[in-house]
């Protein structure tokens, strides 16, 4: 019972990653707003999630891929969630210098190493501080902070519950109580 509500919680994380992502490549090119670096990056660990929860809902992990799987996924939010806390404080508290407008991923991506392209990017710029669509008052980095918290509480929260699980029944499958041996 208790794999298949994970396995379908993984598709339901599945599913509300592909309507996110949806949205956002609808805000780029039918809306017009051109994502900035943090904005990829969130792009990207929004991906990374959504991919993980695709995979484990179509393999139907045990109790111990499961756990691989909503920690692997803890991962992805954790860090879509400081990168989206990061433009939410550039937002909140924009440069009094502006600094000059960030070249494009392409050219970040040839004129550097991609282990510094990251770091390049989590900096921020003019664009990332730049509030251009709002919904409910929210900007695009609060939702996508909204939906990273959101998804990490559900990833921790499923981990303690294996975890729990796991201190309860051992993985050999004999029971660690007499009581429930008798059954």
């Amino acid at each position: 019972m208790s794999l298949a509500c994970s396995r379908s919680l993984f598709f339901m994380v599945f599913v509300a990653g592909a309507l996110a992502l949806g949205v956002s490549y609808y805000l780029e090119y039918a809306v017009g707003l051109q994502p900035c670096g943090m904005c990829l990056l969130q792009r990207i660990f929004l991906a990374l999630l959504t991919g993980c929860c695709l995979m484990a809902a179509v393999h139907g992990p045990g109790r111990l891929g499961s756990f691989g799987y909503w920690l692997l996924a803890l991962l992805c939010t954790l860090a879509g969630t400081v990168t989206a806390w990061r433009q939410v404080l550039l937002q909140a508290n924009p440069q009094p210098h502006p600094g000059l407008c960030s070249p494009s991923l392409s050219d970040l991506l040839a004129s550097h190493p991609w282990m510094q392209v990251v770091p390049l990017m989590f900096n921020g710029t003019t664009d990332c501080a730049h509030v251009s669509w709002t919904l409910f008052d929210l900007s695009l980095p609060e939702w996508s902070l909204l939906f990273f918290v959101a998804m990490t509480v559900l990833s921790v929260y499923r981990l303690l519950r294996l975890l729990r699980i796991a201190c309860q029944r051992p993985l050999s499958g004999e029971s660690s109580h007499p009581a429930l041996a008798r059954d």
